[in-house]
């Protein structure tokens, strides 16, 4: 039930600004009409407030939906959707941490472009820890991060697994986190991994100079359903994380991806490549 509580907000939200559309009307006339903030419409639009029940059947009657049938449903599908992932970790992840963990936790495919670091969904334990300790976070509150990211990778491990594509550049395998004997075991994971059927992993190498994705990381979220719509994740140069999930833009990102993995090296050397570093030999 916690995965298909973010999949039907997901189909909830994009249900309703379809009703709001067939309806010809805004989300400040919405607003207005309701006697809410813009703001309000916005959030429960993108998903990243709990729509409650009566906010709900109020905007049903705006939007001229009275049919039993699809009132029951979206009703039962607001009250399911409560029913999310992550809530637990609300007080040591940010609100579009939380969000975001709750999309993956559902995507078909997920793709990730990653220029600083191994993604979350591909660290050892030791390397989270140094990088917590890095960002002098220690103690309980870092224990709880290391939890919620082996949460995260439990879905490497059901029957039907996403398919993941991690495009990284060359210094997340260069760095060093952790020192010698931690990063090498990290190395050692990335290998094991990326022979696994559904993890494709690629290196942007410095040889290829400049590339698009200098301007910046981000992860596309491909969802099962028809009528769930994609969902990219960039990171603003505030360390803010945004989300869009406008076909026109997450379009622009999946054939930026695509072009990523044409000049990054082919998935079948990734084991050459991240062993290829001086320090990375498997260490007992």
């Amino acid at each position: 039930m916690a995965e298909s509580a973010a999949a039907l907000r997901r189909r909830l939200t994009a249900e309703l600004r379809r009703l709001r559309a067939q309806a010809n009307l805004t989300q400040r006339q919405v607003a207005d009409s309701l006697d809410w903030s813009p703001s309000k419409v916005i959030r429960i639009e993108q998903g990243s407030v709990r729509i409650q029940v009566t906010d709900l059947q109020a905007l049903l009657v705006l939007y001229g939906v009275s049919d039993p049938d699809p009132v029951s449903e979206l009703t039962a599908m607001a009250r399911e959707s409560k029913k999310l992932p992550f809530t637990e970790y609300r007080d040591i992840l940010s609100a579009e941490a939380v969000t975001y963990f709750q999309y993956e936790a559902n995507a078909s495919i997920i793709r990730q472009v990653a220029l600083n670091g191994v993604p979350g969904l591909l660290q050892t334990e030791e390397y989270t820890r140094a990088l917590l300790k890095a960002y002098r976070i220690e103690g309980d509150h870092a224990d709880r991060l290391v939890e919620s990211r082996k949460e995260r990778r439990e879905l490497f491990e059901r029957a039907t697994p996403p398919q993941t594509f991690f495009v990284f550049d060359e210094s997340v395998l260069r760095r060093v986190v952790g020192g010698h004997k931690t990063m090498s075991r990290q190395i050692d994971h990335l290998v094991a991994m990326s022979q696994r059927p559904e993890v494709s992993i690629q290196v942007l190498q410095f040889s290829i100079g400049a590339h698009p994705a200098l301007a910046g990381p981000f992860i596309l979220l491909e969802f099962p359903a028809a009528n769930d719509p994609d969902v990219i994740f960039v990171e603003n140069a505030l360390g803010d994380t945004l989300y869009r999930d406008d076909p026109e833009i997450t379009a622009r990102y999946r054939e930026q991806f695509w072009t990523l993995e044409d000049v990054a090296t082919p998935r079948d050397d990734f084991e050459k490549i991240a062993r290829s570093q001086s320090w990375s030999a498997p260490v007992a």
